[in-house]
């Protein structure tokens, strides 16, 4: 291994991914560092990332980022969860929020208090008790103080945004930091005879780029860590079947609502992602059921506005490379693997990748011990996104298509077998270290996807009826009387972060 310091990073590819990175590494340890973006405009983004999850807010805060100016200028609006429209069975819909729903007793979730007041016909809809979720139905929103008379009344959010305007909001940071920007095309990377690692890359002006750290933020094409490094890939597709997108913006037609809509199809499911100026829609589905020609049909039979361009086709194959860090090069974003957009999770493991290289940064240079923990925590961390995707598609109740029959009956990695297994026999739940989604977040899909518990905790039986009739009545209550007192989301957005280049 390498025992030079570490002096010069090279970042290969913008996008998304490459600013991200661009933005940390300069704020965070920009003094000690030579940091290199190289990008080319001859070569676009996939640049349909526009729903995020919570902890983006963290990522925000440390970069210094005034939540107001980004979403301004990046058309930024409100995203409280997800509504899944037909995945369960035709004609049905189960929203994911974020945040709590109810609350927890010491020794087992709220939910299982909600399962026995659904028993004793005294419980409401799971989402009833959540206020995200109401707000998500009654299209609300507003920052609230984080306490007030000593209770905590912050609402849970992400964001929906443009991603294009987003690389162009964080190269601004990242160049006030002092990163340099190379434009060009790559024509040739140049390893190491000996070692292998990453020396340099050269552009097509001629121009050569040298590096002690490249990280691949290429897309797809992996240039680094798979053409160069030949690094491998574990393919995921057989359990999670969809292999293609075709993707477009429209004008957006009425208020935005504050939440993503993922809409199931006969061979996939639409995504629709309203912002402030437009509103993002796309189509994931199987290539083997069907074609793209018909896919561009089925999605532009299914917007409310009117398309900005035809749309365009991506192709994908889910998994991840056999190593997200590979001798000098870490791969971040779509070159480091793809798990497809249903819970809006590439920008959060992009976040994680670059907090994870901070934390194990080899500033007195290359050793194995880092690459290999930054490899197993990543894999853990994306094994563990991958069976929360899984999971929405194995668990339909559909039969109508080829598509979904396979869904049902195909095999699931042991590990989401045991989760479902557990929860199915005793409505037990846990979060594995370091997991993206927590208990409530897998109990929502469960419920939404019609997977009822046999039984419940036993220390609910502790309450007597009325106690848990009254519990659950104040939670269900509070959150009600909290929503509210809450402002439209359109109105939320008006007077907060109106677009400023609309």
């Amino acid at each position: 291994m390498k025992a030079n310091a570490i002096h010069k990073v090279v970042i290969v590819g913008g996008g998304t991914a490459g600013w991200m990175a661009a933005a940390a590494l300069s704020k965070i340890l920009g003094k000690t560092l030579d940091i290199s973006l190289v990008e080319s405009d001859e070569i676009s983004t996939v640049g349909v990332g526009e729903a995020t999850v919570p902890p983006l807010i963290n990522f925000h805060g440390l970069l210094g980022i005034k939540e107001q100016e980004f979403m301004s200028a990046c058309q930024g609006t409100i995203k409280l969860g997800i509504s899944f429209e037909h995945w369960k069975e035709q004609d049905d819909k189960y929203i994911h929020a974020f945040g709590k729903t109810g609350k927890d007793h010491w020794a087992a979730g709220f939910w299982h208090c909600w399962l026995k007041g659904l028993r004793n016909g005294i419980s409401d809809g799971y989402g009833d008790y959540c206020v995200e979720h109401l707000a998500a139905r009654a299209g609300k929103f507003t920052i609230l103080p984080s306490s007030r008379d000593g209770h905590n009344y912050q609402v849970n959010y992400a964001y929906h945004f443009d991603a294009a305007l987003y690389a162009k909001f964080l190269r601004k940071i990242a160049e006030n930091s002092g990163v340099k920007r190379a434009e060009g095309k790559i024509t040739h990377v140049t390893t190491n005879a000996d070692t292998g690692f990453i020396e340099s890359v050269s552009l097509a002006s001629g121009r050569l780029i040298e590096g002690d750290l490249f990280i691949d933020c290429s897309g797809f094409a992996a240039l680094l860590i798979e053409q160069t490094l030949h690094t491998g890939y574990e393919d995921w597709s057989h359990w999670l079947p969809c292999d293609s997108a075709v993707a477009v913006q429209t004008t957006l037609v009425g208020p935005p609502v504050p939440y993503t809509r993922a809409i199931a199809r006969d061979f996939g499911w639409q995504w629709r992602i309203p912002l402030q100026h437009r509103e993002g829609s796309g189509l994931v589905y199987c290539s083997r059921y069907l074609s793209d020609d018909d896919a561009k049909k089925t999605l532009l039979q299914n917007v409310d506005g009117d398309p900005f361009f035809e749309p365009r086709v991506i192709k994908f194959r889910s998994g991840q490379r056999l190593k997200h860090w590979n001798k000098n090069c870490v791969a971040l974003g779509l070159a480091s693997g793809f798990i497809e957009p249903l819970e809006s999770t590439s920008i959060h493991l992009v976040q994680q990748g670059i907090l994870r290289l901070v934390s194990l940064f080899p500033s007195g240079g290359i050793q194995q011990f880092d690459i290999d923990e930054f490899n197993a925590q990543t894999k853990i961390e994306t094994n563990n996104v991958r069976d929360f995707i899984i999971l929405h598609y194995n668990t339909t109740q559909r039969t109508d298509t080829p598509f979904w029959r396979y869904c049902r009956n195909m095999t699931v990695p042991d590990s989401l077998k045991h989760k479902l297994e557990l929860f199915r026999e005793s409505g037990k739940i846990f979060k594995v270290p370091g997991e993206l989604f927590g208990e409530n977040n897998w109990v929502q899909v469960l419920l939404g996807q019609g997977i009822m518990p046999k039984q419940y905790h036993q220390i609910v039986d502790m309450m007597s009826d009325e106690e848990l009739a009254a519990f659950l009545y104040s939670i269900k209550m509070s959150a009600q009387n909290l929503v509210k007192q809450l402002p439209s989301h359109s109105d939320f957005l008006e007077s907060y972060c109106k677009a400023s280049n609309m």
